[in-house]
């Protein structure tokens, strides 16, 4: 019988790629010690790789964390400013001169410093103040858990973050505590509201600025809303036109120029970005040696398949369904333990950030770690003689 004849008398595709994924099952849970190690691998690089990438979505989340509060549509920022951060101002008028662009609905400046509260017990600990006319036309509460806005129209009242009440003296509604030189009372709490550094105290405009010693004529920031369905590259291009060195920005634009500040002018990309990095490369590392381990042990059980019929590409199948195996089934308990992990360490201070992008992009990355590591391995079987059974 001729070559073609025989060729024409195999399997199609489907029924050998079903054959060699029933192999490669037995094959893979016959040897659980293997198949455990193998799984560890991808486990390892999972939990690892998630929780830097998770923390460093929760840092990068905290310096956002003013902009997904207040959920304004557009900002008006001193030129050169690139973080939501204390330090540059810009003229107060510029709110008066965006309220006259169209599309816009209201705008109300915005300030924001550093201060210090005095404790019953002595010593100091840092706050950032923000001062904002703005709280009651929000349909945001501000992460508000005790007491109310209301409170900040009330002389010398502030709200301040509940995680840190015993961190400022054992705070309570009432309590009143010295703030840059000037004694206010406490008339409510929020919670989470700790960006990447002191924790915020929220307070009336004009309190913040007498407490910041902001001169009347300057703010931090310009909060701009805009009319609902208004195209806000238009209502920018308004404002822009009329400011004569502030910048418009999308709160969208905001966001990615912190990333970008972090990104590049920080450590922490670096830092994070290292480290998840080596969780994938010693979860490489751990799963390639597994299976390429594996081929060995059972060399000559690819022989006798090799001796039987079955040609390098359907090996090539048998070792691609494992990988899919691993790669699944590995993602699925690295994620379910970053998740309790997650949920074990959440507070005010940290919190993982696990967007569900980040949990389908772990499904595809680890399977094509497994495949990738699985090409090692079939590199080894191509050299393989069906020969070698009858030795």
């Amino acid at each position: 019988m001729s070559t073609t004849k025989l060729a024409s008398k195999r399997a199609g595709f489907f029924a050998r790629f079903a054959a060699m994924a029933k192999v490669g099952m037995r094959m893979m849970f016959h040897d659980k010690l293997k198949m455990a190690g193998t799984l560890f691998g991808v486990v390892f690089a999972v939990v690892l790789s998630n929780q830097q990438l998770g923390t460093f979505l929760g840092l990068i989340y905290k310096n956002q964390m003013m902009l997904e509060i207040t959920g304004m549509d557009l900002w008006i920022i001193p030129a050169g400013a690139e973080t939501f951060a204390p330090g540059k101002v810009l003229p107060v008028t510029d709110a008066a001169v965006a309220e006259t662009t169209p599309g816009v609905v209201w705008a109300e400046p915005m300030l924001l410093g550093a201060s210090t509260v005095k404790l019953p017990k002595g010593g100091t600990e840092g706050v950032t103040v923000v001062g904002t006319k703005f709280p009651r036309r929000l349909e945001s509460e501000w992460q508000l858990i005790n007491g109310s806005l209301e409170s900040l129209n009330r002389p010398d009242t502030m709200i301040f973050e509940d995680s840190e009440r015993e961190t400022l003296g054992g705070l309570n509604l009432g309590s009143v505590r010295e703030v840059g030189n000037r004694n206010v009372t406490v008339g409510g709490f929020t919670y989470g509201l700790i960006p990447f550094g002191p924790s915020y105290a929220l307070a009336d405009y004009e309190l913040a600025r007498e407490l910041l010693k902001t001169p009347n004529d300057q703010a931090s920031y310009i909060a701009v809303r805009a009319k609902k369905g208004a195209n806000l590259q238009t209502v920018k291009a308004g404002i822009q036109s009329k400011m004569s060195s502030s910048v418009v920005v999308t709160k969208d634009e905001f966001k990615g120029m912190i990333v970008k500040n972090i990104l590049t002018k920080t450590a922490i990309g670096i830092t994070f970005g290292t480290s998840t990095i080596f969780g994938l490369i010693v979860g490489f590392v751990i799963v390639s040696l597994s299976m390429f381990s594996s081929v060995v042990d059972n060399i000559r059980e690819f022989g006798t398949l090799k001796a039987i019929g079955v040609t390098n590409g359907d090996l090539g199948m048998l070792l691609f369904v494992q990988s899919l195996a691993y790669g699944g089934i590995g993602s699925i308990i690295g994620l379910a333990l970053v998740t309790r992990m997650a949920a074990g360490i959440r507070s005010a201070k940290l919190a993982l950030v696990l967007p569900p992008w980040l949990t389908f992009g772990t499904f595809f990355v680890m399977i094509g770690m497994c495949i990738f590591a699985s090409s090692l391995a079939l590199l080894r079987l191509r050299r393989v003689e069906p020969a070698m059974v009858f030795r």
